[in-house]
């Protein structure tokens, strides 16, 4: 009984042991994302992610005049312009961003008995690409989408309605920033 115990112990110390040191093998591998001064590859050292950003020219969005697509091309160019400079002005422009938007809205849930819609998805469809101003060069062509469901109030609440379509809305554009600045990021990091 004594041994199996202590074989057992020992067993636990010898895992717990060698957990320890492969996290200390790889602890110099990792580097934060958003951190001052990173050091991209041997002996190379560029800036960092947020002074890359600063340098992201966001062109305007194209969208017809007075539609509810014009708001949301404003609304998404300024949240993304917030994702990358975070308010503290843009840089010297080395790239630019140009972003083509589909917006969409469906009807989830339809009341059977008075055909009034009760909740509905809004839906906004970006393909983007970041090209190099000075060579011209496309460096990420990409797309991406968001989701975002809102209910349907009663049909005397026509300005509570008007109200949650315009929140699903922004919240679509805030989730479309954040996929866009993350995927710049990884190739201000990587370079791909």
């Amino acid at each position: 009984m004594w041994s199996r115990s202590k074989r057992a112990a020992g067993g636990r110390l010898v895992r717990w042991l060698a957990v320890v040191a492969a996290a200390a093998m790889t602890a110099g591998c990792f580097q934060p994302l958003y951190g001052e001064n990173a050091n991209f590859g041997p002996g190379a050292v560029n800036p960092n992610v947020r002074e890359a950003f600063a340098t992201v020219d966001v062109d305007q969005i194209a969208a017809p005049n007075g539609t509810p697509e014009a708001r949301i091309a404003v609304e998404l160019r300024n949240d993304m312009i917030w994702e990358l400079t975070g308010g503290a002005g843009a840089g010297t422009p080395a790239y630019r961003l140009a972003i083509r938007m589909k917006l969409s809205k469906t009807a989830m849930i339809v009341d059977i008995q008075t055909g009034r819609t009760e909740a509905e998805v809004v839906g906004i469809d970006v393909s983007y690409t970041l090209t190099e101003i000075g060579t011209k060069k496309v460096v990420v062509n990409s797309q991406s989408f968001a989701r975002v469901s809102s209910d349907v109030p009663g049909l005397q609440q026509r300005f509570a309605h008007q109200r949650a379509q315009r929140d699903a809305e922004d919240r679509a554009s805030k989730v479309i920033a954040e996929q866009i600045r993350s995927r710049l990021a990884s190739y201000f990091v990587a370079g791909a």
